[in-house]
């Protein structure tokens, strides 16, 4: 199966749909936002990282950012922070560019390495797409942690694989559906930027924005 274009969703999405399928839902469906400390700085990194005019070349090393990727069979777009493209003997041919090189995929991340795998998601799904558009095979990238200032490599399994392709094949279906789930609160709920906006439906019917407009309408009667 491949999507339309007028079917994408973010790539980036999926690190928040591992988080929480509400959070998810509330951002990529709902257009609800609410800017933290947390998102505040995550944002500076990526503005460091994603700098569309620089293209570096070190030895046999070329490094793109900001590089626009998508997938047909996913049904997902975005950028990609940093690609290194590496000088090799079996690889894929660049324009503009002599030889052949591999792709290595660095997705930048503003704290340390987290236990679950939404980080490692959003790499995974970004790789894939490489993979389609290149058509070539990706066996490990590494995600960059602003905290501990070091990459941590990470290996494309096949399992990550399956359950990224499962995981947008839910997000597409919660947004054809136009679904927001409720959730259970829990200790995560706190460090979430939107936990006052979400806080309050979170054990009732209905949506946050029906919530919010109801509101509204009551303070402006």
């Amino acid at each position: 199966m491949e999507y339309a274009e007028e079917e994408y969703l973010m790539i980036s999405g999926i690190q928040h749909f591992k988080f929480c399928r509400r959070q998810w839902a509330l951002i990529h469906i709902e257009q609800q936002w609410s800017e933290n400390y947390h998102t505040a700085v995550g944002e500076l990194m990526h503005k460091k990282a994603h700098d569309p005019y620089i293209t570096e070349k070190r030895k046999d090393v070329l490094i793109v950012r900001a590089l626009p990727i998508a997938s047909r069979k996913l049904g997902a777009v975005g950028e990609c922070d940093i690609v290194e493209f590496h000088k090799c003997d079996d690889g894929v041919s660049l324009r503009g560019h002599r030889g052949l090189y591999s792709i290595y995929p660095i997705e930048y991340k503003k704290g340390k390495p987290k236990v679950s795998e939404e980080d490692k998601l959003q790499l995974v799904v970004q790789t894939m797409a490489l993979e389609e558009m290149f058509s070539t095979q990706i066996e490990e990238g590494a995600i960059y942690y602003g905290e501990t200032r070091r990459r941590e490599v990470v290996q494309v399994s096949q399992e990550l694989r399956d359950m990224a392709t499962k995981m947008f094949e839910e997000m597409h279906d919660y947004f054809k559906r136009g679904y927001t789930p409720k959730v259970k609160q829990s200790k995560s709920c706190n460090s979430c930027s939107l936990k006052d906006i979400c806080l309050p439906r979170l054990n009732k019917a209905g949506s946050v924005k029906n919530y919010i407009s109801q509101m509204l309408g009551d303070n402006v009667e």
